[in-house]
């Protein structure tokens, strides 16, 4: 074998476990179908803004040793996820906190705002999204900025939406913005792509090669396999296509050097076609230095309905596609040379800090 490992996938798990094996001293090939590494955290540097091309990437985490661990590879910044809701033209913080209550019914206290929480909320059986949003946070906030917003990213009704996609809704009774309860959240300085070229510093990478169009080849040229793809894939869709959501993204500049004022604003009405608008300088800019840059960029996002050959998102955790996946990870739990990993090769939505802790943890 030329290789000890054949890594199928440059993103986030596969990049720290080449990371791993290359400071263990194996001899290890990564290959990735698109033309760079990094996957959905790639940056493109704009007018000397990193843009994040697949989508805002906010990294956050309460795990002491994967935070130590990525800082290790590039310092991070102290970016804190602050998003803004936007209804028909009237601004929310989010996640839903004093100040979301404020500028919704204009009451100042903690026990005001649960009234009035308590007086919308619906007490009945639930059994969809609807319902179980209404028992979390009442009518106004459902109507306002969840529904719509819902609907947009699933493509179909709250009410024909399993409930369990939005079982916690968090509610803070305090006036606190930071949308993550984690002890430690941020960017790395200077952009994701210094981390990937962190973790695949003295890896061998091949970009532009596609795994399936090459497998015999690349089966044979390697000792073990971490394969980071789709599960079904591999498995040539035998029990059939596991289903996602997809994101398409309109990137544009504009001759402004602040958009918005803020790097996320969601668009909670069914008017506004894209789900939010992401302004990239805002995760590596603060303060006055936005200024520095008179131009900026933003990141229209629109959710879609996925079909093969698009880039899957979120996978659709429905019944019928969790007995799918669990088929396919009964035949995955057979391989002998052959480690799955990633939100893709376990159907799972992942944060980065448990992709990151998962492939820290697997063993090689």
């Amino acid at each position: 074998m030329q290789y000890d490992y054949l890594i199928v996938g440059a993103g986030l798990y596969g990049s720290v476990v080449a990371y791993r094996l290359h400071k263990e001293g194996k001899k290890v090939l990564v290959v990735d179908k698109r033309e760079h590494v990094g996957g959905n955290l790639r940056c493109e540097n704009m007018h000397g803004i990193n843009v994040h091309m697949y989508g805002a990437h906010i990294f956050h985490t309460n795990n002491e040793n994967v935070w130590n661990f990525v800082n290790s590879i590039v310092p991070f910044n102290r970016y804190t996820n602050c998003p803004i809701a936007n209804y028909k033209g009237k601004l929310y913080n989010l996640p839903f906190n004093m100040n979301t209550f404020y500028q919704m019914w204009g009451v100042t206290t903690p026990d005001e705002a649960r009234r009035k929480i308590e007086e919308q909320k619906y007490r009945g059986e639930i059994s969809n999204l609807e319902q179980q949003a209404l028992s979390l946070v009442g009518r106004e906030i459902y109507e306002t900025l969840i529904r719509d917003y819902t609907e947009k990213q699933w493509g179909r009704p709250c009410s024909e939406l399993p409930s369990f996609i939005i079982r916690r809704l968090p509610l803070r009774f305090t006036f606190d913005n930071n949308y993550f309860e984690a002890l430690y959240q941020g960017i790395p300085i200077g952009g994701y792509n210094k981390l990937i070229e962190g973790l695949l510093e003295g890896v061998e990478i091949r970009t532009n090669c596609d795994y399936f169009s090459n497998r015999a080849e690349l089966d044979a040229i390697a000792d073990k396999i971490v394969y980071t793809g789709p599960i079904d894939q591999f498995y040539d869709y035998q029990f059939g296509a596991l289903q996602y959501r997809t994101v398409s993204f309109e990137h544009q500049t504009l001759d402004t050097p602040n958009y918005q004022g803020n790097a996320v604003v969601n668009y909670t009405h069914k008017s506004v076609p894209y789900t939010r608008i992401i302004e990239h300088k805002h995760f590596e800019m603060f303060g006055d230095s936005v200024n520095e840059i008179p131009y900026t960029v933003i990141s229209k996002e629109y959710s879609c309905e996925w079909k093969l050959g698009m880039e899957p998102y979120y996978p659709i955790n429905d019944e019928t596609n969790k007995s799918v996946y669990e088929k396919y990870k009964a035949l995955s739990e057979k391989e002998s040379r052959v480690i799955f990993g990633g939100r893709l090769a376990q159907y799972a939505y992942f944060d980065m800090d448990r992709v990151v802790e998962e492939a820290l943890k697997v063993e090689l």
